[in-house]
């Protein structure tokens, strides 16, 4: 069985990787790196089809190391151990390791002191955030380097190398430049599914005549979005949704609204767009809060494809929808000072005070009064966690901040029995 094409025409050195400029150009580091003979210890990340383990390989044969490749989750104990004394052996060796923030704490104490005396370099490649999965005593170890999507051209230069290669396609098939740019588009930064589409095409097609853009249609039509839940583009496009929600920027929203409907992710939709609306529309505009939560029922119950229907509206609505953090800052600010400094509850506030005279207890029958009772204790009574948005457009909050002010205004007190003698209830 041959070995898949994105395998086959797997470049060999730096001067044969596409994009990453940066790292493998002129000045780029990796670059720097086999110039100067002075291998080092990284993490490469970024998203998958990028070339991570193939710029470990070429930065390898670049630098002329003896190199081994392990996976995280595939390796065994036993295995990492032939490993570091296949290294031992050479003197200067890299440990190539995929998946490298899945690598569990044993096998982390097993490489981290030959990391540190020497014996190999490690070289990690992970689709996962290092700041965020990656141990901190591996992280520190290691340079950390971002591999990022490569351009449209840079995929289009690459399907023409496979198509031409020997090790590839061997020119037994032709693509005009409409179908190679078409895979790019829909490859999305990814040369191995450029890869696997291009191959799928040169089974599919006699190769007669050159394969045109109608006829890699017939094969994908989806892009490749990196979509899965435990990919960082997934938490990524959950992010921008809300935060292009927040600026009222409708048109980005829609397009990350609709990467995650493509991906079919009814729950992380429903769930963003909930909070969004809570958080940044708030009391700007309640009515548009309740719609949101009524558009994502009608979402669950007619399911995708016709879900887009009401979820496309309440996105719309929410981005034109005057925004109000004030009611969303207020929570956080008492959960801050609740978590910080405990405290009793007032007497009169209890649910069932003990040997408190009739006059000081709460007056259940005077709601007259409930405004005017002081709440928090002494040491808080001036705590003010609610603060009016005072640029707000909308009349709606306007009017709730005008009768904040005149609470405020109005004062509270903790003396009961005062404030009983001063109205009586008419």
């Amino acid at each position: 069985m041959l070995d898949p094409l994105a395998f086959r025409v797997r470049p060999r050195t730096l001067d044969d990787i596409l994009g990453q400029e940066d790292l493998v150009g002129p000045n780029g580091f990796l670059r720097r790196s086999v110039e100067k003979k002075s291998p080092v210890s990284m993490i490469l990340f970024g998203p998958p089809g990028t070339g991570k383990t193939t710029i470990a390989e070429a930065y390898a044969r670049s630098m002329g190391i003896h190199f081994i490749r392990l996976n995280a989750v595939t390796t065994d104990k036993k295995e990492m151990v032939e490993a570091i004394g296949s290294a031992k052996l050479y003197g200067h060796a890299i440990i190539i390791m995929d998946e490298v923030h899945r690598l569990d704490k044993t096998k982390q104490d097993l490489l981290l002191p030959y990391v540190e005396n020497g014996t190999f370099f490690l070289v990690g490649a992970t689709t996962a955030n290092p700041y965020i999965a990656i141990n901190r005593a591996i992280r520190s170890r290691c340079r950390l380097l971002e591999i990022k999507p490569l351009s449209d051209e840079d995929v289009v230069e690459g399907l023409k190398r496979a198509t031409h290669d020997p090790k590839g396609l061997k020119d037994s098939i032709s693509v005009t430049d409409e179908g190679y740019r078409y895979i790019a588009k829909l490859s999305g930064g990814d040369l191995r599914f450029a890869l696997n589409m291009l191959e799928v095409a040169s089974i599919q097609f006699n190769g007669s005549r050159p394969i045109t853009e109608e006829d890699l249609a017939t094969i994908e039509r989806v892009p490749n979005y990196a979509m899965d839940k435990n990919e960082e583009e997934h938490y990524d496009s959950v992010s921008a949704l809300q935060k292009s929600v927040r600026g009222s920027d409708v048109d980005g929203a829609l397009y990350y609204l609709a990467r995650l409907c493509i991906a079919e992710d009814l729950d992380s939709i429903k769930r963003r767009l909930l909070v969004t609306a809570y958080e940044d529309i708030g009391l700007a505009n309640p009515s548009a809060v309740q719609r949101c939560q009524l558009a994502i029922e009608a979402a669950e119950q007619v399911g995708f494809p016709e879900a887009v229907i009401p979820l496309g509206f309440t996105v719309c609505e929410l981005c034109l929808s005057p925004k109000s953090k004030a009611a969303n800052n207020a929570i956080h600010a008492a959960m801050d000072l609740a978590a910080s400094r405990p405290f009793q509850v007032q007497d009169y506030l209890k649910l069932t005070p003990v040997n408190r005279a009739e006059e000081d207890k709460y007056p259940y029958d005077r709601p007259d009064l409930w405004e005017k009772i002081q709440n928090l204790p002494d040491f808080l009574k001036e705590m003010k966690f609610y603060k009016p948005n005072a640029m707000s457009k909308s009349s709606y909050e306007k009017a709730l901040n005008d009768n904040y002010e005149r609470m405020v205004k109005q004062g509270r007190s903790n003396d009961l029995a005062s404030l009983k003698k001063k109205k009586t209830l008419s």
